[in-house]
């Protein structure tokens, strides 16, 4: 129950972000904004202010903002309908949503990192055959502090470090051993390894693995925006990286994506390590939802970005005819993918568990 509490909590504040970034843009801009809506199914709560119908509806797993005159259909060219604004206004009521998720991200991992997180020390746990850090001498239970004079207080900073290093080179690995401070060179060498996208790529290790300690990392105030910042842009480069390999192949579907069920699934094992897990998920979905909603895909936000654009190239908008074909083909290929991630999720979370139940 708990799971299922948390779960809905997450979806209804990503989704609730999100429209009120078109809400509060259409406001601001004159557009009537007819209807704001959380949820689908039956209609648990309404009450109209103004010009605006506010509802919440029983599964809160969805939601949306309708705008006056948003479409050919409805337009009437009153000036305070949505279609009577120039592209550029329209763009700005429409990217507000995905932005606004965007900056949520940013402020979740600004918040975990000022409260702190656990994560691993630099504490050596092993070395391994052929590589820089055995040639050198580093032993199981040395404690690193810094690399090249530049302090490291964690195994992410420590690998971060390590990576922005050359080939080859020989770097200055400051640690403690048996409450001594030494300094050890160390050669970075080459390893065929897969990273973060499951892709095998060479890249340079020193060649420790961690011993499996934790401490809790945290920043300061202004520090913690700046690295919540940077873990928003990481996260970003290795979101478009993974859409790259699934285009073109090098990453499967079926591994790498995930639809409401599996968010579930890793909604309780969040739930179960504490309110830090729950928020970095939350930050993660966030980031994610802004990105999604971004692509050029009708009836989501950067398919209607996609026809502001051609609109301002030639000059005027979609025909009625061509909007609803447009708008049936992105129905159309949305609720494939619902369907595709719905049936891979259960086959992740539930196969082993039907496989059984047919063989029985």
């Amino acid at each position: 129950m708990l799971t299922l509490f948390v779960f809905l909590f997450i979806l209804s504040v990503l989704i609730i972000v999100h429209e009120f970034g078109h809400f509060i843009v259409a406001k601001k801009m004159g557009v009537r904004v007819e209807q704001f809506s959380l949820g689908f199914g039956p209609v648990l709560f309404k009450k109209k202010k103004n010009d605006t119908e506010y509802s919440l509806s029983l599964f809160p797993l969805g939601g949306f903002v309708k705008l006056a005159g948003d479409n050919l259909e409805e337009s009437t060219g009153k000036p305070d309908e949505y279609l009577s604004q120039k592209p550029s206004r329209r763009f700005w009521i429409i990217f507000f949503g995905p932005l606004l998720n965007y900056l949520l991200a940013i402020l979740f991992f600004w918040v975990i990192c000022f409260v702190g997180y656990p994560a691993l020390t630099t504490k050596v746990g092993g070395v391994i055959d052929g590589l820089g850090a055995m040639e050198a001498g580093l032993k199981a239970g040395d404690k690193i502090t810094a690399i090249d004079g530049e302090k490291v207080g964690s195994w992410e900073e420590l690998q971060k470090t390590i990576l922005s290093k050359k080939l080859e080179e020989k770097v200055s690995v400051s640690l403690v051993r048996e409450e001594k401070e030494i300094i050890i060179p160390v050669r970075i060498k080459e390893k065929d390894i897969k990273d973060q996208v499951g892709q095998k790529r060479k890249l340079g290790l020193l060649g420790i693995t961690p011993s499996g300690e934790i401490i809790k990392v945290r920043y300061g105030f202004f520090r913690s925006f700046i690295v919540g910042v940077e873990k928003a842009k990481d996260l970003t480069i290795l979101t478009y990286k993974s859409l790259g390999f699934l285009i073109t192949g090098k990453l499967s579907m079926r591994e790498s994506m995930t639809g409401p069920l599996g968010i579930f699934f890793i909604t309780s094992q969040a739930a179960s390590l504490g309110f830090i897990a729950v928020l970095h998920l939350m930050a993660v979905l966030s980031l994610s939802l802004a990105i999604f909603n971004l692509f050029p895909l009708p009836i989501l936000d950067g398919g209607h970005i996609l026809f502001l654009i051609l609109e301002k190239i030639r000059g005027k908008s979609l025909s009625l005819k061509a909007e609803r074909v447009v708008n049936k083909v992105g129905m159309t290929l949305i609720m494939s993918l619902a369907v595709f991630v719905t049936y891979n999720d259960i086959v992740k979370n539930f196969g082993e568990k039907i496989s059984k139940f047919f063989i029985k």
